[in-house]
C-alpha cells in the first residue's frame, strides 16, 4: 500500500470516527455509561448486595471497561489523520490514562487501586458538562496565583503573630504565649471574621483581653482584620475571576470548528502539474485554430 493511499484511508477513518464522536447520541450514551458506572460503585458499598450479586456486578464492570475502551479507541480514530492533536487535549490524556491503567496487572490485582481508578471514571462526567469543565480548568489555572496568595497570607500571619507575641505574651499566654498559639489565634480570627461567625465567646475573649491590656491594641486588631479579611480576600477573588475568564476563553476557542486541513504538498504539486498540462494543450489548440492560411500567389 502506497503512502498516499494510507493517508487517504486515515483521513476517511478520521472523518467517519469524528462524525460518530461529535454526534449527540454518542455524547449522551457515554454520559449515561459514566452515570451508571457511578451508581454501580455506590451499590458495591453494600456488603450484602456484593455477596448476592457478585457475578453480575463483575460482569457489569467488565462491560463498562469494554465500553470505555471502545470510546477511547473511537476518539483516537477521530484523530487518525493528525495523531498529535489527540494528546493536545488534556481530557483525552486523562481518559486514556484512566482506561489504560485498568489493564495493568498491578492495578487489577490491587482492589484499592482498582476502586480509585473506577472512581476516576466518574470525574470524566465533567468532560460533558461545559460549565463544570470551565470551573475545573479555572481551578487549575488559579493554582499559581493561589500559591502567591498563600505566601502573602503566611507572611502576614507570621508578622502579626510575632507582634502579638511581643506585646501580649505575658498578659495573655492562652492566646499569644508562643508563636504557634499566636498564629492559630490570628488565623481563626481572620477566617471567622470572613464568614461572619465571630461572637463574643472564644476569639471575642482574645480581642477583649487585648483591649484590656492596652486600648491601642485596637489598631493591631483593626489593621490585621483589614489586611486579612479585605485585601487578601479581594486578591483571591481577583485570581479566581481572572482564571474563570481565561478558562471561558479557552473553552470558547475549543468549541470553534476546526478548519479543514489542506491536502498534502505532494498531491497539490501533482494537481498543479495536471492543470498546467491541460492549459498548455488548450493554448496549442487555440494557436492551431488561429493560424492564418497563406494566400496563393498570382
Amino acid at each position: 500500500m502506497s503512502e498516499r493511499t494510507a493517508a487517504r484511508l486515515r483521513r476517511r477513518l478520521a472523518a467517519h470516527s469524528r462524525r460518530v464522536v461529535d454526534s449527540g447520541a454518542f455524547t449522551t450514551t457515554v454520559f449515561c455509561l459514566i452515570t451508571a458506572n457511578a451508581a454501580l460503585l455506590g451499590v458495591e458499598t453494600y456488603t450484602g448486595v456484593v455477596h448476592e450479586w457478585h457475578a453480575a456486578l463483575k460482569a457489569a464492570e467488565h462491560l463498562f471497561l469494554a465500553a470505555f475502551t471502545a470510546e477511547i479507541l473511537l476518539r483516537a480514530a477521530a484523530h487518525a489523520d493528525r495523531p498529535g492533536d489527540f494528546f493536545r487535549d488534556p481530557w483525552n490524556v486523562f481518559d486514556l490514562l484512566v482506561v489504560t491503567v485498568a489493564f495493568v496487572p498491578f492495578a487489577r490485582e490491587n482492589a484499592t487501586v482498582l476502586r480509585l481508578l473506577r472512581l476516576a471514571r466518574v470525574l470524566r462526567a465533567a468532560r460533558f458538562l461545559p460549565q463544570l469543565r470551565i470551573v475545573i480548568v479555572a481551578v487549575g489555572k488559579s493554582l499559581p496565583g493561589t500559591l502567591s496568595f498563600l505566601l502573602v497570607g503566611a507572611l502576614l500571619l507570621y508578622v502579626y503573630a510575632m507582634v502579638g507575641w511581643v506585646f501580649f505574651a505575658d498578659d495573655d499566654p492562652e492566646h499569644y504565649g508562643s508563636l504557634g498559639r499566636a498564629v492559630l489565634t490570628l488565623f481563626l480570627l481572620m477566617t471567622l471574621d470572613l464568614f461572619l461567625l465571630m461572637t463574643l465567646d472564644g476569639l471575642g475573649d482574645a480581642v477583649r483581653a487585648g483591649l484590656e491590656i492596652s486600648r491601642w491594641s485596637i489598631l493591631y486588631f483593626a489593621s490585621f482584620v483589614l489586611l486579612g479579611s479585605f485585601v487578601l480576600v479581594n486578591l483571591l477573588i481577583g485570581v479566581v475571576i481572572n482564571s474563570l475568564q481565561e478558562a471561558s476563553a479557552l473553552e470558547a476557542g475549543q468549541d470553534r470548528p476546526v478548519p479543514a486541513q489542506p491536502p498534502p504538498a505532494e498531491e497539490s504539486i501533482l494537481a498543479l502539474r495536471a492543470r498546467i498540462a491541460d492549459a498548455r494543450r488548450t493554448l496549442d489548440d487555440l494557436e492551431a485554430g488561429l493560424e492564418p492560411s497563406v494566400p496563393p500567389r498570382r
